[in-house]
């Protein structure tokens, strides 16, 4: 009974995220990240093989912008943009097109008494990625990774 307004809140941005989600990609962009912060801000990080450009971002916005007025979307303020050179690393997919490049990962529960780790992101097979730390193999599971960025190569 008291759980309601939070269940249907959790629907309602599980929705918007999804709505987001199969616009981006009919556009031919990939969605990274959906954030959606205080004072009615909505944060949208897309991304495609050959990089964004300011014109992709505009592209997204107004296809967005369009959508959340014919679903009654509630926000005030819409940011597009890329998800920059560190990268958010969510979806096994990810750690597959980034193979071979360096990744810095926070896990939930410690691995060999460490959570933090920087390495270049190797195999994954099952949810399992294998991570090269200074030359050592590091086995993690996906499923106990708190967050992953990309590290930029300057």
């Amino acid at each position: 009974m008291g759980f309601e307004p939070v269940f249907y809140l959790w629907v309602a941005i599980m929705d918007v995220v999804k709505l987001v989600e199969v616009t981006v990609n009919g556009l031919g962009y990939e969605l990274v990240d959906f954030e959606r912060s205080g004072r009615g801000l909505l944060r949208v990080f897309i991304d495609k093989p050959e990089g964004i450009s300011v014109d992709d971002c505009q592209t997204v916005s107004n296809q967005l912008t369009r959508l959340f007025l014919v679903e009654n979307v509630d926000f005030d303020r819409l940011e597009v943009s890329s998800p920059g050179l560190d990268r958010l690393l969510k979806k096994e997919a990810d750690f597959i097109r980034f193979a071979g490049q360096k990744a810095q990962i926070k896990l939930r529960m410690p691995l060999a008494g460490r959570k933090n780790f920087v390495g270049v992101i190797g195999e994954i097979n099952n949810g399992v990625l294998q991570l090269d730390v200074d030359g050592s193999p590091v086995v993690i599971e996906l499923s106990n990774l708190d967050k992953a960025r990309l590290v930029p190569n300057l």
